[in-house]
């Protein structure tokens, strides 16, 4: 199944908050002059454009990454992600809509720098173009049409012993969700020091717990759990919230975190809006 395109819901809520902590964990890796391996297992098209006709369709993005882009109290933890967003739409004043959003390779291409590599694995055809488009002046970017958990497995350990790996399924099949937490157990048993992030819906609150205890039950250590759910868990279709796994989170994470929540709640919830951020498991 390769019908799920994310240009319907870029920039919504959902990427605010899994592009936010991408951006603080990306951050965080380049104060060591060090390099390091970036690996995304599910990249998508890298740009999308607002203004086409499948991100107009939904208008997600009205309600995520509009509402706070130009808000002048946003907290200091949001910085790293908002001057990124701001930086690709420049030619827009406050009162101008914005133009473009990046996916997780968009994101990541602002921090990378030369000595560090980049992994990007995507399946969908028409999004395979788009990336490898995205991609031609990017340096020590490598670009595979290819299955992304097996693609993750391969490249570790990286030759620098120091990487980032997200995992972001567009969980068509109810096998992702499991496939996706024994992707990052088997990984985790080839690299134990590295950054993992994996984004998930919730769709369905028994799937969310049989990933909580996949993790419980495996050798991995160190997991922090973050979630942003807009309504109440419902028996009904359709996504109420979304959440990530982050194995081996930077040490301030935890703290910006517990900043962005409130404010997210604040300028882009209701009444009916949660959050929790909970460490699964221990160091």
């Amino acid at each position: 199944m390769l019908s799920y395109r994310h240009a319907f819901h870029a920039g919504n809520f959902a990427d605010v908050l899994k592009h936010s902590v991408l951006s603080l964990v990306l951050d965080y890796m380049t104060r060591k002059e060090k390099g390091f391996c970036y690996i995304d297992s599910h990249s998508g098209a890298g740009m999308y454009q607002l203004a086409d006709a499948y991100a107009q369709k939904t208008g997600e993005y009205k309600d995520g990454i509009a509402k706070i882009i130009n808000d002048e109290d946003a907290p200091e933890s949001l910085e790293p992600y908002l001057s990124l967003i701001k930086s690709l739409n420049l030619s827009h004043d406050k009162s101008s809509e914005l133009e473009v959003y990046p996916g997780s390779p968009g994101i990541a291409k602002a921090f990378v720098r030369r000595q560090d590599s980049s992994h990007l694995f995507e399946l969908h055809p028409t999004d395979i173009q788009h990336l490898e488009d995205f991609c031609q002046r990017w340096r020590k970017v490598f670009v595979k049409q290819s299955d992304g958990y097996k693609g993750v497995l391969g490249l570790l350990p990286p030759p620098s012993r120091r990487g980032v790996v997200l995992i972001d399924p567009p969980y068509e099949l109810k096998e992702d969700y499991q496939k996706a937490v024994k992707t990052i157990i088997k990984a985790y048993s080839k690299f134990s020091t590295g950054t993992y992030i994996l984004w998930y819906p919730v769709v369905k609150r028994e799937l969310v717990e049989e990933m909580q205890q996949a993790f419980k039950a495996s050798a991995v250590k160190n997991v922090l759990q973050v979630e942003f759910c807009m309504a109440a868990d419902t028996d009904e279709y359709g996504m109420t919230g979304t959440g990530l796994f982050i194995v081996n989170p930077p040490w301030q994470l935890t703290t910006q975190l517990e900043e962005i929540l409130p404010y997210m709640k604040t300028k882009l919830g209701s009444n009916e809006t949660s959050y929790t951020l909970t460490q699964l498991i221990a160091e």
